[in-house]
């Protein structure tokens, strides 16, 4: 308990950093809407807006839609991650004017577009079982979600940069195929997603560079417990009512997929190992261990990654609810 006291402490001793990259945050009068990507039902010509809109997610195949619903649904368990992230702030009444309890709230506005957007873009395309997925949004939200981090602010803080990279890692790619297919609605709309988890990327990662500075030791320790196990994905506990391994299965869609794959997840290790220059810092006893740890798991992550490749290639394609029982 002793550890994570002063945990908290050194995360709010860099609230002024916190407050010098409240920049990152869009001001609203600049800021994107989901009605910005889609078609406008208050227009004349609404119906044929629609149909065009209709036609180009025609191009979009069954195993990227089964990818494209996942992630939506991972987005709209918002609320889910927003209790996580409180345990940075603490903000007990909800309107706290401190630059940690700003930036959770500006955060949250920003990503609450992101389900708003690919909830409407899926509704609009007519191509999948919207109660379905209506289902496994209510589940998730129901089940909670836990990072894995014990309370511990530090290790929030290495999960939140890492999802934070994962995320905009599938959204570009998915967008990149969309466009590729020729849905260019949806490659536009993927891509603003991402760009806006490129910024919340960047806040996380210097806020933990931050405690990198303050406390070399215990951030290190706290980087190797989290990757000690494989770091939880927000959608997890995702639950259509009908497949209990909905989450697999869906994980094994977008691996094969090319959209988030094991490779991906190894190159984030590399990422962070040196943005957070792991390798130079001053750190000793359980801490060197660590850091030493660090230094090869990214190499090991991609060994373990050309294992799964082979054996996500060897995978059956399953039925998914999502789409009406057809299979990806």
């Amino acid at each position: 308990m002793a550890v994570v006291a002063h945990r908290h402490a050194v995360v709010q001793a860099i609230e002024q950093t916190v407050a010098d990259n409240l920049d990152l945050l869009v001001p609203l009068h600049k800021a994107w809407q989901p009605s910005d990507y889609l078609p406008d039902l208050e227009a004349a010509d609404w119906r044929e807006q629609v149909e065009v809109f209709r036609q180009g997610a025609r191009a979009i195949s069954d195993e990227l839609l089964v990818v494209l619903v996942g992630d939506m649904v991972t987005e709209e368990a918002l609320p889910s991650y927003s209790v996580s992230l409180n345990g940075l702030v603490r903000d007990e009444e909800g309107t706290s004017p401190a630059p940690w309890a700003r930036w959770l709230r500006g955060w949250t506005a920003e990503e609450n577009r992101h389900g708003d957007v690919l909830n409407a873009y899926l509704r609009l395309t007519g191509r999948v079982n919207m109660r379905a997925v209506e289902r496994t949004v209510h589940h998730l939200v129901a089940n909670g979600f836990s990072p894995k981090c014990g309370g511990d602010p530090y290790s929030l803080l290495v999960y939140t940069s890492f999802q934070e990279r994962a995320t905009r890692v599938s959204h570009a790619n998915v967008g990149m195929l969309a466009g590729r297919a020729g849905d260019t609605n949806l490659a536009r709309i993927c891509g603003r997603i991402a760009s806006d988890e490129a910024r919340h990327e960047t806040f996380y990662t210097r806020m933990m560079e931050k405690v990198f500075e303050h406390d070399p030791d215990g951030g290190m320790l706290a980087f190797r417990s989290m990757l000690r196990g494989i770091i939880a994905m927000p959608g997890i506990r995702m639950d259509d009512g009908s497949d209990p391994d909905l989450f697999d299965h869906f994980a094994t869609v977008a691996q094969r997929a090319r959209v988030y794959t094991a490779h991906d997840y190894a190159a984030i290790v590399d990422h962070l190992v040196r943005v957070w220059k792991i390798a130079g810092r001053s750190v000793v006893g359980t801490a060197a261990r660590a850091q030493d740890e660090l230094c090869h798991l990214a190499e090991r992550h991609h060994r373990l990654a050309d294992r799964v490749a082979s054996v996500v290639e060897r995978q059956p394609r399953v039925a998914f609810s999502w789409i009406r029982d057809r299979e990806a």
